[in-house]
């Protein structure tokens, strides 16, 4: 195995060590109390097939502040602020990272978004899910859809249980492949309505539009598609629409923009 196909298979290894240390601190019983009397989450899935200008893909806008391939982002961001630059430029839902150790997340930025902030977008709780009071917490706090990672659940029947689980509590499931094997899992999960291709190669780091452009055809046009990775431009997005993707995930391009208020308009289409 190369030297980096290794180091990235590590990272997506300590990663899941990390949330089994996490989640064995969480108590799953107060937890799924608090899931059942939080509020509905809002339709995540009906928001971005909406299209709000006509066949441009809909921006799903990440609040990112690291991470493990690039590194500190933007660790200084007003992250509310950002949210609210999202909202009023044209993004149709945010996502939010909350993984602490390796993305410098917070799950109380998903919670005060939704319950004091009182966002008006639909919310993805971006995180390693591997264990169903995982979401049980994602809901507790306000979240609309969550992230389930097909690269991480490696094992068929946890992967449709905790798939199965999300719908059950009313959550979007984003199920997120990198490659043809992949695909073919999120496929054969029950009632799958959104898969997201990452196109950022989990072994060796590289990113490519190619990757989308590859895996959308194996799809049916009545699941949702969302591109994930490597998109920084209207260019970029015009060629991911040419290929009828329904989302696109930015954090990176945003994060990193000079004008975060123009870059997100380009990106969602309102410059069009």
């Amino acid at each position: 195995m190369p030297l980096h196909q290794h180091a990235m298979t590590n990272i997506l290894e300590k990663i899941i060590e990390q949330k089994k240390l996490e989640i064995a601190t969480l108590d799953a019983v107060a937890l799924r109390r608090a899931a059942e009397q939080s509020p509905a989450p809002r339709d995540f899935l009906a928001t971005i097939k909406r299209r709000r200008f006509g066949t441009h893909p809909s921006l799903i806008a990440e609040l990112k502040r690291a991470s493990p391939s690039k590194g500190i982002l933007a660790p200084h961001l007003d992250l509310f602020q950002v949210a609210d630059i999202y909202t009023q430029n044209g993004a149709a839902a945010i996502s939010v990272l909350t993984d602490e150790k390796f993305f410098m997340g917070k799950l109380e930025t998903l919670r005060e978004l939704r319950f004091t902030k009182k966002s008006e977008l639909p919310l993805l709780r971006k995180d390693f899910t591997i264990d169903e009071v995982q979401l049980y917490e994602a809901r507790a706090n306000g979240a609309d859809a969550i992230l389930l990672i097909a690269a991480a659940l490696t094992d068929d029947k946890h992967f449709a249980d905790l798939h199965a689980c999300a719908l059950n509590l009313g959550l979007t499931a984003l199920v997120e492949v990198h490659d043809e094997a992949e695909t073919e899992r999120a496929l054969k999960l029950k009632d799958v309505k959104l898969i997201g291709i990452n196109n950022r190669n989990l072994a060796t780091f590289d990113v490519s539009l190619e990757t989308t452009e590859k895996l959308r055809p194996m799809i049916s046009n009545d699941i949702a598609v969302v591109a994930e990775s490597g998109i920084f431009t209207a260019a970029d997005v015009e060629r991911l629409a040419r290929i009828n993707i329904d989302a696109i995930l930015v954090g990176e391009a945003l994060v990193t923009s000079d004008d975060i208020p123009s870059k997100v308009a380009e990106l969602a289409g309102l410059n069009v």
